[in-house]
């Protein structure tokens, strides 16, 4: 079975949340919230996306996280590279780790394993962020209730 690694899934879901909302920041907590993901699993993945040049980072109150480039120029491909490296099905098809099969030189399917990965990463680098993303209702961020301000603003 070919199968993403649980943290590439994770960040494909919190990158649709980023970009279903693209005038909005996020933070990790509402990220959490929305998604069902643990807040500290939110927190590493978005570090690692941010890392890669995904999402920008904005720090303090009003800070949060926000997708660096439009959601249709973003093919499933990096964010899956920036989780997970580079997508290969076997070993002899990653570039940059030629020698790590003891039968590489002799093997008859080297070749025919390079084809298949490449179709598979094109087939993905066809497929953006924003093919993956749902509509979505605009988010209302989580922040703690404020009695005073509420009783003020309704001019009471």
């Amino acid at each position: 079975m070919i199968k993403l690694s649980r943290l590439a899934d994770y960040s494909i879901v919190l990158m649709t949340q980023l970009a279903g909302r693209p005038s909005s920041l996020m933070q990790a907590p509402d990220l959490a919230l929305v998604t069902g993901l643990p807040v500290p699993t939110v927190a590493k993945t978005m570090k690692q996306l941010v890392q890669a040049g995904l999402v920008e980072s904005q720090r303090g109150a009003k800070g949060g996280y926000a997708l660096v480039r439009s959601a249709t120029d973003i093919p499933v491909t990096e964010i899956i590279a920036a989780v997970d490296g580079p997508i290969a099905l076997t070993d002899c098809t990653v570039d940059e780790e030629d020698g790590v099969c003891d039968i590489e030189a002799l093997c008859p399917t080297r070749t025919n394993w390079r084809k298949i990965n490449d179709a598979v990463i094109g087939a993905l680098r066809d497929v953006t962020l924003a093919d993956m993303t749902p509509q979505m209702a605009p988010f209302v961020p989580h922040r703690p209730y404020e009695p005073a301000a509420n009783a003020a603003a309704a001019g009471e």
